[in-house]
């Protein structure tokens, strides 16, 4: 029986590695994405016959029902896992950050996720017993909220949230759900201006602290054995390993580094 994946956030960075690594598996690839052009350039990458596009703005309740079907046509019939991907970033301090930027990173990151789960939850139920999956793609930002960070952060630590709640909700249903932690990936939204008002890019700030920036495939290895396995939450890299250890057995110590001024951004 082949499966089948739908990613959203398709068309580049850990979308599209994540749909290498499961086509690679011998899975059908349904892409997601608001870029037709970068969901191209991911399916040339992936296997002839053996992927779909669909155009989706994940904050769009009426595509997200439109899409799912599509794909399951084009996947034969099923669909098995949800990689609830999409995002985009924003930093700096909350105060040099404007309404519209808020309102954007939080109905793309949160509300489009949990639309996202909404929706997948018919697929995923008929494919109970089958490894059905929803897979959130959260962040470390999500394990405790460092300066610079305070909306990204609160979306991510939402799909941590999320996760948790639905997979007791679901267990019954026969759906697994897990989410990714990862720590700074080199990804094009990386190369982003961490917000209008702030100069550089999310990569310089990165630089100028002396963190490690991750690689797509990391997170895609992490992706595939989080379908696969039993836990929860899935960290990716160095610092979202740190951050977990502070944040568990350091709290004083972390926020008090935090207060001093010594905290960074963790995408």
């Amino acid at each position: 029986m082949t499966k089948c994946i739908f990613v959203t956030g398709g068309a580049s960075g850990i979308g599209r590695a994540i749909a290498i690594r499961f086509a690679r598996e011998g899975w059908f690839v349904a892409l997601a994405d608001v870029d037709s052009a970068g969901m191209a350039q991911t399916g040339a990458l992936l296997p002839a016959g053996r992927w779909s596009a669909h155009l989706l703005d994940v904050r769009d309740a009426a595509g997200w029902d439109i899409a799912l079907g599509l794909a399951a046509a084009a996947g034969g019939g099923a669909i098995h896992v949800v990689a609830n991907n999409a995002g985009v970033p924003l930093g700096g301090a909350l105060a040099q950050c404007t309404v519209d930027e808020i309102e954007r990173v939080i109905a793309i990151n949160l509300t489009g996720a949990t639309l996202g789960a909404r929706a997948a939850y018919p697929w995923l139920k008929a494919a109970a017993g089958q490894g059905a999956c929803l897979l959130n793609t959260a962040s470390a930002a999500a394990l405790y909220g460092t300066p610079g960070t305070s909306v990204y952060a609160a979306t991510k630590a939402g799909l941590r949230a999320l996760t948790e709640a639905l997979d007791a909700e679901w267990a019954g249903d026969g759906i697994a759900v897990r989410s990714l932690m990862p720590g700074f990936i080199a990804t094009p939204l990386l190369e982003h201006a961490p917000n209008a008002a702030t100069p550089g890019t999310i990569t310089d700030a990165v630089v100028r602290q002396g963190l490690e920036i991750g690689t797509p495939d990391a997170v895609a290895e992490a992706a595939w054995q989080a379908v696969h396995g039993p836990r929860l939450h899935m960290l990716v890299g160095p610092t979202a390993r740190r951050l977990a250890f502070a944040a568990r057995w350091l709290p004083g110590t972390l926020r008090r580094r935090l207060r001093r001024g010594g905290g960074t951004a963790t995408a």
